[in-house]
């Protein structure tokens, strides 16, 4: 009776400790309960995902990313991968119904028997489910209520989800170092390869991680350790271990998608762009897939052609010269190649698209095509002979060719392919100041709204970029038509839905590069016979002007040098059929290039470029408009080849009602030809 007696005072205590146990639980859970967050969002879990920049060949660039992060789906983790976190972190993940007793009593005799003086573990008794309820919901202080929290939370979750998504969502989530959040991004990050492809020893280290993921002093030792564990559980057997266990740990700098040099001014580019488009959130966590123009080959080429140019004249140099180049279709403004310095190390300023230079003679012919379009040939003369007392406002002018001579009258075509100032200051009075000004603000060279449209701006002393230079002159071979520049080609979001572009836009060139049908309907800036007669011109400048440097042997280019005050700039913009580039060298804070140094600079890297770029190509010359007529003429005279015989004889492009000039008269033995003039 005595024994019976007592059992039953045990079990009454039993019994309102139970009670006492589940008022409690009741109580925590009222408290606690009812304002946690809702857990049932994650059913339709949508991590931050990184965005990723691609080449047009599918090559990928570089990653934007907050949290570095690749979404995997349970059903393509390696079953070793899952089987390493479930032994580090949770062995009785799959029996637990969200919080483990047995892990907690575990836990707390470890620890007291630690406090006593013991060597053992010190450990915890968080489960993977309890992880991702604090990772999702909660903070990381280590207070009671927020245990108690984590708990509730993770009973919920458990009796929502089944036990493949909750893994799903802590391996997706879980923060293993160096900015990677999940397995996929951690793969990525320390072993340059996809979860599919990881070893037994990579998966063991990856699950080491969640306990010190920036420590990997002693890498080896805790990858060690989870391979025990795993043997421990069953997941694999001794001899497996052993073999991982001699695997050497490769681990590498970090996968960062860190690109070549070599691309970083274009990606800068796409990324300060989208970043003014798209906003921070979905650019940097929203998993976009941004296929851009760049083709890898002629960045590269372009890049090299550059630095090869600056680094022959920075040689034992103490101020370093700079330069940009950039090259793109000329039809359509899709960007195949930009470089915009030396070194994005040394400085990410874009000098093609963010630096603003005087542009020299790089204007004149948007100053010539002035002249064409009021019915000027090729080969109207205009007089290259010193200019006396031109006074514009409080400047007194007294403009001079480079060569500093003078040649008396001079062909249009001739005074532009060698770049003469003193025809082109004649030319500039004769269609109006203006007029000349406003003819490279139509093509998108000049702002719409300049403060001081005088005679140097009309001579290039105004200032624009690299880029909007290059497209400015595209307009001469694509038809007259003003285009914007291009860097991405389309955009998907995480799902594969366009959000950017589509992909019907990116232009699918024949093997002949025959150019797509017309992508822009805006009305010309020009009538497709003055422009002919400008490309014809550029033509002649790279084969016997100014630009011979810029010659490709085998393919048609055309171009013009620029040159500014004190050879403080230098320019080339050149174009084939099918592409254009330019090329812009001088230092960030101007000043003379010093002796020697000119416009043959920049036509060097262009042809450079250019020799890579069209190596595989064939020659295709510049379209031919209607309405133009072809005549052999003397290239010094403008005379017909027929009555002026000697000297250069070319062809030439007139429209229709126009013709050669007349015969030149003989000079007298001895005789000059007229070279003084005052205006």
């Amino acid at each position: 009776m005595k024994f019976k007696k007592i059992l039953r005072i045990l079990l009454n205590i039993f019994f309102w400790f139970f009670v006492a146990g589940i008022a409690t639980l009741a109580a925590l859970i009222l408290i606690y309960g009812n304002d946690l967050s809702d857990y049932k969002k994650l059913a339709t879990y949508a991590p931050p995902v990184a965005t990723r920049l691609y080449a047009s060949d599918g090559s990928l660039l570089i990653e934007y990313a907050e949290e570095r992060r690749v979404f995997i789906d349970y059903a393509d983790m390696p079953p070793q991968l899952v089987n390493a976190f479930i032994a580090a972190e949770d062995q009785n993940f799959w029996t637990h119904p969200g919080i483990d007793v047995q892990g907690i009593i575990r836990a707390a005799a470890n620890n007291g028997l630690r406090m006593i003086g013991y060597n053992t573990t010190l450990s915890g008794a968080s489960t993977i489910t309890q992880q991702v309820a604090k990772n999702f919901f909660l903070t990381s202080e280590r207070t009671i209520s927020r245990k108690i929290k984590e708990a509730i939370l993770a009973l919920r979750l458990e009796r929502a989800f089944s036990k493949e998504h909750i893994l799903t969502l802590y391996l997706n989530q879980i923060f293993l170092g160096a900015r990677a959040y999940g397995v996929g991004s951690a793969a990525l990050m320390y072993f340059n390869k996809p979860v599919n492809e990881l070893t037994l020893a990579e998966c063991a280290f990856l699950a080491s991680l969640p306990k010190a993921p920036n420590n990997r002093d002693r890498a080896v030792e805790r990858r060690n350790y989870v391979l025990r564990r795993m043997v421990e559980e069953g997941f694999i057997t001794q001899s497996q271990a052993d073999a991982a266990f001699a695997e050497e740990l490769n681990i590498n700098s970090g996968f960062t998608a860190q690109m070549e040099e070599d691309f970083q001014y274009f990606a800068e580019d796409v990324r300060r762009q989208l970043l003014n488009s798209l906003g921070r959130e979905v650019l940097y966590n929203q998993g976009l897939y941004i296929k851009t123009t760049i083709v890898p080959e002629l960045q590269r080429a372009a890049s090299a052609a550059l630095a090869r140019e600056l680094d022959a004249y920075n040689a034992d140099r103490d101020e370093k010269l700079q330069g940009a180049i950039i090259a793109m279709n000329p039809h359509t403004g899709r960007i195949l190649a930009m470089a915009g310095g030396r070194s994005f190390r040394d400085s990410s300023f874009n000098r093609a698209t963010q630096a603003y230079r005087q542009i020299g003679s790089t204007i004149k012919p948007f100053v010539y095509l002035v002249a064409l379009e009021r019915g000027y040939t090729p080969q109207t003369m205009i007089l290259d002979a010193p200019i006396v007392g031109w006074r514009e406002n409080d400047t007194l002018w007294k403009p001079e060719n480079y060569d500093k001579k003078f040649l008396g009258d001079v062909p249009l075509r001739l005074s532009l392919e060698t770049s003469r100032n003193v025809p082109t200051v004649r030319l500039v009075e004769q269609i109006g100041t203006q007029n000349a000004i406003a003819a490279a603000q139509r093509f998108g060279v000049y702002p719409s709204e300049m403060p001081n449209m005088n005679l140097s701006m009309a001579l290039g002393s105004g200032e624009t970029t690299l880029e909007k230079l290059v497209l400015g002159y595209s307009a001469f071979v694509n038809g007259g038509r003003a285009i914007q520049p291009k860097l991405v080609d389309y955009i998907e979001d995480r799902y594969g839905r366009v959000i950017g572009g589509t992909p019907s836009e990116i232009i699918e060139w024949s093997e002949d590069l025959t150019p797509p049908e017309t992508v822009n309907e805006s009305e010309p800036l020009s009538d497709p016979q003055s422009l002919y007669q400008m490309v014809s011109i550029l033509q002649g400048a790279v084969e016997r002007g100014t630009g011979k440097q810029a010659r490709v042997p085998g393919h048609t280019i055309a171009g013009k040098t620029g040159t500014t005050n004190d050879v403080k700039d230098v320019w080339f913009i050149g174009f084939s059929k099918n592409l254009i580039a330019g090329v812009y060298l001088g230092f960030d804070t101007p000043k003379p290039l010093g002796r020697g140094a000119g416009s043959h600079m920049a036509a060097r890297v262009f042809a450079d470029f250019m020799r890579t770029a069209l190596k595989d190509e064939k020659n295709q010359p510049f379209a031919v408009p209607d309405g133009l007529t072809f005549m052999r003429v003397n290239r010094r005279s403008g005379a017909s080849a027929a009555s002026d015989p000697d000297g250069m004889i070319i062809q030439e492009a007139f429209k229709v009602g126009q013709k050669p000039n007349p015969a030149p008269r003989k000079n007298a033995p001895g005789q000059s030809p007229v070279v003084g003039g005052v205006f």
